[in-house]
């Protein structure tokens, strides 16, 4: 972590007072100096050059600290700076931030997640973290955060996509939302579209993309209603979907919209375009 630690520092001494990093690194109460630092750094979001925000993510691939408040950067280096010689008491410390944090001292710790220590030990508190109903707290969780996609199981992980589905966030911010695709969320996500046709109401499009690499015989009848029924953009996004799939018959039906299957193959038609 010092590769990170090094750059968090350097970010937060152009973008605060110049006391800051060694107030941060002062001998203190941890709880004490979290709770204090948004007095000590002020809130501004951070200013990260091109060069810095590609350390951060060689450091940690998928980890980026844009649009942070300097407050929320200071919380993190504090946390890196954290002995974690004894692991029991390292938790200790931490949980007891988790326990007692306010709405902003919670983004702080979920987005810190990828820099802690014991990875293996925090995946518990992730998972309580995406039952949580504030916002910002989700998208700490999932916006640009490896830490979900490299820790938590399958089911936590599917609550996770479910959950950000549910509250409309973007998933094209969520780390692993393709890698970590599964056969089991995929009929879960069946499962909740089918609901949402029967209701008559509208369908994120993005739900497809989950769905394409696992077509079979149940999740083609899907796919045919898609076609058969939905607009223009239903049809690319399971265009898209189809294009991840080898199974046969769906391959052939694709074939029946040959704009769609150029559209992909030249790529104007890509998932991140698919509402545009």
């Amino acid at each position: 972590m010092e590769a990170i630690k090094r750059v968090i520092k350097e970010i937060i001494k152009a973008n605060a007072a110049p006391d800051v990093v060694e107030w941060l690194e002062e001998e203190r109460a941890l709880n004490t100096t979290f709770v204090l630092i948004p007095r000590k750094t002020g809130k501004a979001v951070v200013n990260i050059s091109p060069e810095q925000t590609e350390r951060l993510n060689d450091a940690i691939p998928g980890f980026s600290a844009d649009g942070w408040g300097v407050d929320r950067l200071a919380r993190a280096y504090l946390l890196l700076n954290l002995d974690a010689t004894d692991r029991d008491e390292y938790f200790r410390k931490i949980e007891n931030l988790f326990l007692a944090a306010e709405m902003s001292e919670l983004v702080a710790l979920y987005s810190a997640l990828p820099l802690l220590a014991y990875p293996e030990i925090w995946d518990k508190r992730c998972s309580e973290g995406v039952r949580s109903n504030i916002g910002s707290v989700l998208e700490a969780i999932m916006y640009h955060n490896p830490y979900p996609a490299q820790n938590l199981d399958q089911n936590a992980w599917n609550q996770l996509v479910l959950k950000a589905f549910f509250t409309d966030k973007d998933i094209n911010k969520i780390i692993g939302i393709d890698s970590r695709a599964n056969k089991g969320l995929a009929y879960v996500i069946s499962d909740y579209i089918h609901e949402r046709w029967a209701a008559k109401r509208e369908i994120n499009p993005n739900l497809w993309r989950l769905v394409g690499k696992f077509i079979d015989d149940k999740l083609f009848e899907d796919i045919k209603q898609l076609f058969d029924e939905g607009n223009l953009i239903d049809r690319r996004a399971g265009a898209l979907a189809i294009s991840q799939s080898n199974y046969p018959l769906a391959k052939a039906l694709l074939n029946k919209y040959p704009e769609l299957v150029t559209a992909i193959e030249n790529k104007s038609l890509t998932w991140d375009t698919l509402s545009r």
